[in-house]
């Protein structure tokens, strides 16, 4: 590359550099073609800068036919999984809500390929066939937050957070979206210094690094559009109390206000009551839940702060226009 190119930079010798590295990427039926470019456009366009090629991928499905994307998009894969062999690094990619659990086949591949010294991760929702292998048990991993609650559930020995993305030894895993561009530029940093991951963020016309442990979804104040710090306080309790729900007369306390006071807040801000508000919380936690796990759903309606499964079918119904059972998967 020429030195005098816009955004051209000093790298690190390739003796300091390293060997250029390849990342086979394990695509699932509906995984998030999002999330999969944010993943591999940082590696492309590190490699236009360097001027040589530091990264290279590769596709791969469990058969070795072609994946169809959440967006209908079909795309061809270079090799089936019982073909990737060795030491290699490996990304799981899934979508939205697929946390249906993979065949044995790709499991037992799976554990092979860790016990081959693998470095294994999760794309989106793709920590969910690592952790059925038994991959997972005592490391901390994210995934999209909508899946987080499922997946705490199914899985409680791995330690699952709300985190942008997560880079281990020998795990790796990110929320998905934006997120796996994070990911990716926070391993250029590591491996061919910060130069080159902000030469990279700067054609992707991201303009910031965002910390790991960032949060996924936009803070209280942006996504409704209030500053009550008392009000903007109860909801962030609420959305963190789900299970079990905290009573009004406990969430007023906690953010130094009567129960009467708590009451015309969310009134005067919101145009609804604290009960309701909270129950519609609930009710699509528990949603999540009906739809990614195998949990009963008397159990769902108690953990959800609901007195009998008919009062829980009954406001689902209200909510969603079906009854929870209608969307359990069979």
């Amino acid at each position: 590359m020429p030195t005098n190119w816009p955004g051209a930079i000093a790298r690190k010798p390739q003796s300091e550099a390293g060997r250029s590295s390849t990342t086979a990427y394990l695509l699932v039926d509906g995984f998030s073609m999002m999330a999969f470019v944010a993943a591999t456009e940082p590696l492309r366009i590190a490699n236009r800068i360097a001027g040589e090629t530091l990264y290279r991928w590769q596709l791969v499905s469990a058969s070795g036919a072609e994946v169809t994307a959440s967006n209908g998009m079909r795309v061809l894969v270079d090799a089936r999984l019982e073909e990737i062999t060795g030491s290699v690094r490996l990304a799981v990619c899934s979508g939205f809500l697929d946390e249906s659990s993979p065949s044995r086949a790709v499991l037992t591949r799976l554990r092979a390929l860790d016990g081959a010294g693998a470095v294994l991760g999760g794309i989106d929702t793709g920590c969910f066939a690592l952790a059925e292998a038994g991959l997972l048990d005592g490391q901390t991993v994210t995934l999209h937050w909508e899946s987080l609650p499922a997946f705490r559930e199914r899985y409680p020995l791995v330690h699952a957070v709300e985190s942008l993305y997560e880079i281990g030894s020998r795990r790796f895993s990110c929320a998905g979206g934006m997120a796996a561009t994070d990911m990716a530029l926070a391993g250029l940093a590591r491996e061919h210094g910060p130069d080159l991951a902000d030469a990279v963020a700067e054609q992707l016309i991201h303009d910031r690094a965002r910390d790991p442990a960032s949060r996924q979804r936009l803070s209280i104040v942006k996504r409704l559009g209030i500053h009550n710090a008392a009000l903007v306080r109860a909801i962030a309790l609420m959305e963190t109390h789900l299970e079990p729900p905290l009573s009004l007369a406990l969430l007023a306390q906690r953010v130094g206000r009567s129960p009467r006071q708590l009451q015309r807040l969310f009134e005067t801000e919101l145009h609804t009551t604290p009960q309701a508000w909270y129950r519609d919380l609930r009710l699509d936690h528990a949603r999540l839940l009906v739809e990614a796990t195998d949990r009963p759903l008397a159990e769902i309606a108690l953990a959800a702060g609901f007195s009998s499964a008919t009062a829980f079918s009954r406001a689902f119904r209200n909510r969603f226009g079906q009854a929870p059972s209608g969307l359990r998967r069979h």
